[in-house]
């Protein structure tokens, strides 16, 4: 047996990895497996495997490692120990052995669906779009052609999103109803926003409002042409910032001839914060959030903060369905973790923030690095200092192409008739816009 005679790997791109596990690493471990593994012996990665999941406690995925080191070439070995990847959350390293489970049989649905499914994860929508074509013959309508028009529009595909749409009948399964007419929503968010937008492999604001129906007020002025392509890496934000988001906020609600009569506040410190000023920014009073209540605007600062809180996560259950006239607007939305559900508006996009009233960091005395205590400052007197602020752009590198309230207010202008539809389902991917980001 495998995992008997060779109790290391050899490829030394895996020795890395077992070095790692030696010192007690193992999310070090995997960081070495994520890169550059999909070559490599699928017997000796699942060798490795097995000793950090073992290390991790995670029996189901060490055993199924286990097993693949012992029988590298068994499709259910191949496919057990995909599963049990992508159920762990580590789908890049089910991908190699899902791959080869399906070249050994083409013809099992379940193989090629948790391979699509490991793609998705990973947000490698072209080659699940391709693996899923390249059977077609064989598939069936639900799930397989849906996921074939998933993972293009995802792609940034719209010509063969729309032809396997039209290929695509009403299912049986009432299951499969609201998927169905949340995709059908995409192709229409994606008619409007061709009108005002190139919906290219750099249209960060296009893509975004076609996979959520979220419009995004403001791209990151820093690393546009170097990765980040209009998203945050880390942000340490300001209430300059925080106020620029409202303006662009009160310019997207004008362009949409949307009508608030009040604000209303989430309850956590950061979200008040924010509401209590754009009350102020909106001319318009803020209330208690209430759930139901009609044409009003809840004003997020960063919705995972809101999921943190005592009954966070039943409150963003509450707005999984649209109230008439209820405009959710988040300032700061994570998009390598993204909210439980989608706003329909954010000012930026980020993988990590500090708020401003946050713990934040500066150089101290010293020259080095500390980190300040958090304003203890009532709510009230914070939202005076982001009203008060100076909303004049951050210049950035200067390699970021313009992006004046005028382009914002022409985008809503097209996409208009398209906005607040349906539900405020999760974004599960970054979509065809891809950025750097931090492991």
């Amino acid at each position: 047996m495998f995992a008997r005679k060779n109790r290391r790997p050899t490829s030394p791109e895996l020795l890395a990895a077992w070095q790692s596990l030696d010192e007690g690493d193992v999310p070090g471990a995997l960081r070495h497996l994520r890169h550059g593994t999909d070559g490599l012996p699928l017997a000796e990665v699942a060798l490795v495997v097995a000793r950090a999941a073992g290390a991790a406690g995670f029996t189901d995925l060490r055993e199924a490692a286990t097993t693949l080191a012992s029988r590298p070439g068994t499709v259910r070995a191949l496919y057990d120990f995909g599963c049990a990847c992508v159920e762990r959350g580590v789908s890049y390293l089910a991908v190699p052995a899902l791959r080869e489970a399906l070249r050994l049989a083409p013809d099992t649905p379940a193989v090629l669906r948790e391979l699509v499914s490991a793609y998705e994860d990973e947000g490698r929508h072209r080659e699940a779009a391709d693996v899923l074509g390249a059977h077609e013959a064989g598939f069936a309508d639900w799930p397989d052609r849906y996921l074939l028009v998933h993972n293009a529009l995802m792609a940034g595909d719209l010509d063969l999103a729309r032809r396997q749409h039209a290929l695509l009948p009403d299912p049986d399964d009432a299951m499969w109803r609201p998927p169905r007419a949340r995709q059908q929503r995409m192709l229409q968010r994606a008619d409007a926003a061709r009108r005002a937008a190139p919906l290219d492999g750099t249209d960060l604001r296009g893509w975004q409002y076609v996979m959520g129906g979220t419009v995004l007020g403001s791209l990151s002025p820093f690393g546009h042409d170097a990765g980040m392509a209009g998203r945050y890496a880390w942000l340490q934000d300001t209430h300059a910032g925080c106020l620029r988001g409202l303006l662009r906020l009160r310019t997207v609600l004008d362009a949409a001839g949307t009508r608030p009569e009040t604000v209303s506040l989430l309850p956590d410190r950061g979200s008040r914060v924010l509401g209590l000023a754009a009350a102020e920014v909106l001319g318009l009073p803020a209330v208690p959030f209430a759930p139901g209540r009609h044409d009003t605007v809840v004003v997020a600062y960063d919705l995972n903060d809101l999921a943190r809180e005592d009954g966070g996560p039943e409150l963003l259950g509450g707005l999984f369905h649209r109230v008439p006239g209820q405009v959710l607007h988040e300032h700061a939305s994570c998009w390598t973790d993204p909210p439980a559900v989608t706003p329909d508006s954010v000012a930026l996009l980020h993988q990590s923030v500090v708020a401003p009233w946050g713990a934040r960091l500066r150089q101290g005395a010293d020259g080095g690095i500390e980190r300040e205590e958090p304003d203890p400052r009532p709510e009230a007197e914070i939202a005076a200092d982001v009203v008060a602020a100076d909303p004049a752009p951050d210049e950035g590198d200067g390699k970021t192409p313009a992006d004046p309230d005028e382009h914002v207010a022409a985008f809503v202008t097209a996409v208009r008739d398209t906005w607040l539809r349906g539900d405020r389902a999760a974004l599960k991917t970054s979509g065809p816009v891809r950025s750097s980001r931090f492991l």
